[in-house]
């Protein structure tokens, strides 16, 4: 039988986490998306409708480029949603590590 304390079940499953956070983000980045989406093209993407984009797009720290008109870049956007990824800041240490 093999026994881990919680603190090493959380080292392990926090390590499995960003290693697939970083997985996904990688695929995503490597997809065809261009490098700043429409209004319309964010909607698609993220699979939500007019009111959503709309309070995301309205939010102060939410990445948007008004200056063409209303635009997302798209390596910021996914960057955002890892940052503001509740249940990974929430359940692991991964935005505190530290680098020694």
């Amino acid at each position: 039988m093999i026994t881990l304390d919680k603190n090493a079940f959380r080292e392990m499953f926090s390590e499995i986490i960003k290693e697939e956070v970083a997985k996904a983000l990688q695929d995503f980045r490597t997809t065809q998306l261009p490098p700043m989406l429409t209004r319309q093209q964010f909607m698609d993407l993220l699979n939500i409708k007019q009111a959503k984009a709309s309070e995301l797009l309205n939010r102060p720290d939410f990445p948007v480029f008004r200056e063409a008109g209303v635009l997302v870049p798209t390596h910021m956007l996914f960057k955002w949603i890892e940052k503001n990824t509740r249940w990974v800041e929430e359940n692991t240490d991964y935005f505190q590590k530290r680098i020694i």
